[in-house]
């Protein structure tokens, strides 16, 4: 599993920080996803990947 953030879609809402914010942050700069771990390990990291993209107001997180 890999993580992709298309930052050009990215809202800055953050949902995905309050997911897993070890595999997650936002920018200081404008707020948008900074991706810390792009291809999570273990079942829980997993399932709040697939949390994260299901849950992303602008769409702009996948997985592949």
């Amino acid at each position: 599993m890999k993580i992709i953030a298309d930052t050009g879609k990215c809202v800055g809402a953050g949902q995905c920080v309050l997911t897993d914010p070890d595999l997650f942050d936002q920018s200081e700069d404008d707020g948008t996803v900074l991706v810390l771990n792009a291809e999570p390990e273990g079942e829980e990291a997993e399932e709040n990947a697939r949390t994260a993209v299901h849950i992303c107001p602008g769409q702009a997180l996948s997985l592949a």
